[in-house]
């Protein structure tokens, strides 16, 4: 992987959150990249139980200030960066306040999902576009874990599918079991659709379920990879079907050479 550029698209990484199946994979596979020669940047929100101070996350002026329109609103963007102590990587954070302040992930202290959970979740795809934009940073592969940062492979096939930066860009998606039982907010599909986004392309979010909101991701990426040693059947058919190189799951002693394999002959070649 020695120079080639991947960008870590993740809802959650270690140590900035607790560790999961997901954190701990947006961490160990940009780690193992990094060993390697390559060059990588991790992208993930910032939500406000994060502890900036302890962290040493600090805003980046040059690239914070700029507004995106959600929904028919212009919500400002703030980037903050921190470094992971002792591996030399960068992170970016996507922040704003009307949706990451609160003290809390992706639900409430009785583990109801946000209701504004689409609209962050259409924030973050943009933010990251946004800012790699301005950081004129063109990736090789762009790497996406967790559901929150789904809608980045769609927003890149067809709201920014005439942005040069991206051309040879291949997107991968990591399906994982970490999932939500009801679905998000059910106007997600018209806020999607107010940025021009086909029809055709994201009919299934009429219902925006986990499993939906999966099948968007799968459709517009590249090749995928099987994040979790079970995931949901409808899933795993829709994987098939998909016709796209798939990676079958890998236990965390056993994922580096198969994910750099995977990289090379499946999705660079």
């Amino acid at each position: 992987m020695k120079d080639k550029r991947i960008l870590y698209v993740s809802s959650e990484v270690v140590p900035y959150l607790p560790e999961t199946e997901i954190s701990s994979m947006s961490f160990e596979t940009p780690r193992m990249v990094n060993q390697q020669g390559g060059q990588i940047r991790i992208f993930m929100p910032r939500y406000g139980n994060i502890n900036e101070r302890r962290h040493q996350l600090h805003e980046v002026i040059r690239l914070s200030g700029i507004n995106l329109v959600i929904n028919d609103l212009d919500m400002p963007l703030i980037i903050k960066v921190a470094s992971i102590p002792k591996e030399r990587i960068q992170v970016y954070f996507i922040d704003n306040d009307e949706y990451f302040k609160r003290k809390a992930t992706l639900t409430d202290e009785d583990g109801k999902l946000f209701s504004d959970n689409d609209e962050r979740a259409i924030f973050f795809a943009k933010g990251v576009i946004e800012t790699v934009k301005k950081l004129n940073w063109s990736p090789d592969i762009i790497h996406i874990h967790g559901w929150l940062a789904s809608l980045l492979p769609l927003y890149l096939k067809q709201f920014y599918k005439d942005e040069p930066l991206f051309n040879e860009s291949k997107i991968v998606t990591s399906v994982y079991n970490q999932s939500f039982e009801e679905t998000l907010n059910v106007d997600m599909i018209n806020k999607i659709k107010f940025d021009n986004i086909a029809d055709d392309a994201i009919k299934v979010l009429e219902k925006p379920t986990y499993n939906n909101l999966m099948k968007v991701a799968i459709d517009n990426s590249d090749a995928l990879i099987i994040g979790s040693e079970t995931i949901p059947d409808e899933l795993k058919d829709y994987l098939k079907d998909s016709k796209k190189p798939v990676l079958d799951f890998k236990e965390k002693d056993e994922f580096a050479e198969a994910y750099t394999e995977f990289y090379n002959t499946s999705v660079l070649d």
